[in-house]
């Protein structure tokens, strides 16, 4: 059996539960190539269970590796790795309390050391509180700082996909009178070098096609419009193809994305949140991926947050956790077989 992909509950009081169940009720993790583990609370995941319609056994033990038992319902079988022992009557939808910060902090931090230490193949995690988090007395913005700490890892990139587009983000959030300001030659090139090594590392490409976007309208139009093209971006776009990567630039965003979602680049770098955001969502609203590019482990999540309007009525949309845990489960064979690649002595790039 293939080394499982971990799920993480996220927040007990927000929509993660539901989602999880939703998915794992309509059969979407029944042809991945390795089985799921969920890393959660079981009480939690019953309660979420009921809320979506469906009777649910407790079976301990299981043959899933990691896992404790087996929720049994709607003739599915879903794995849980216990990790908590929260009162349901304690975890009011919608109002996270410490307990609930402390358990979030659990699941993501045994689920990423399971990870690091190979005993797992990847991790997907559900929406978390953040200021819940940091009440918990982890000083951490969300996720993704979380994870480079914990992975020792000093600069990672947020990448927003789905099928027909996938987006680099420079800087994420950040008023957008500030990105100016944070642009540099090397923020630029950074972001360039990771996205271009973990495409093709995880997704396959052997020289990822990287578009990079402007930040001005018009590229800059000559240096009229602004000139963080000719100070930043153009020199971090001329470094990175010396190193042999193929990216092309800088781009202006008001027509890329009609080229980028005919396939012809495997990413785009944009400068910031919202020039990346916009066009992906517009095209993957419902089924957006967010992966974390430059960890050692492979992590992606859902696109969207705890959904405290929605919680508890058995009604949000799991269709960005059922993308989220395939495209963990085709990032996490790629991967592997790099890695076997690169142990027999075969070249992967």
């Amino acid at each position: 059996m293939k080394k499982p992909l971990l799920i993480t509950m996220g927040d007990p009081t927000g929509v993660g539960p539901e989602i999880i169940v939703q998915a794992a009720g309509k059969g979407a993790f029944a042809g991945l190539s390795r089985p799921v583990v969920v890393v959660g609370d079981l009480a939690i995941m019953k309660r979420a269970a009921q809320v979506c319609g469906f009777e649910v056994d407790w079976q301990p033990g299981s043959p899933a590796p990691l896992a404790s038992g087996e929720l049994v319902f709607s003739g599915q079988t879903l794995s849980l790795r216990e990790m908590s022992d929260l009162d349901p009557a304690q975890q009011k939808y919608g109002q996270p309390v410490v307990c609930s910060g402390s358990a979030m902090f659990d699941y993501i931090s045994w689920a990423c050391d399971r990870c690091l230490a190979k005993d797992a193949a990847g991790m997907v995690t559900a929406p978390i509180n953040k200021q819940a988090l940091q009440l918990a007395g982890a000083d951490y913005p969300g996720h993704t700082e979380l994870l480079a700490t914990r992975c020792g890892v000093d600069e990672v990139v947020m990448m927003l996909a789905g099928e027909r587009l996938k987006v680099c983000l420079v800087t994420t959030h950040i008023a957008l009178r500030d990105v100016p300001r944070r642009l540099t030659v090397d923020r630029v090139l950074s972001t360039i070098r990771i996205a271009a090594t973990s495409l093709r590392k995880q997704f396959g490409p052997v020289s990822p096609r990287l578009a990079v976007l402007a930040l001005n309208p018009h590229a800059g139009e000559g240096g009229l419009f602004g000139d963080e093209e000719t100070q930043f971006i153009v020199p971090a776009i001329e470094t990175a193809r010396l190193e042999g990567i193929d990216a092309s630039g800088p781009h202006s965003a008001d027509t890329l994305f009609w080229f980028a979602a005919q396939g012809r680049y495997d990413a785009v770098i944009c400068m910031y949140h919202d020039q990346g955001l916009i066009p992906l969502k517009l095209l993957h609203f419902d089924d957006g991926v967010n992966v974390t590019l430059g960890l050692p482990i492979v992590r992606t999540s859902v696109d969207h947050g705890t959904a405290y309007d929605l919680a508890g009525s058995g009604k949000a949309s799991p269709n960005s956790l059922i993308a989220a845990v395939k495209m963990a489960d085709e990032m996490a064979d790629k991967q592997e077989s790099g890695t076997r690649n690169a142990e027999r002595g075969e070249s992967i790039t």
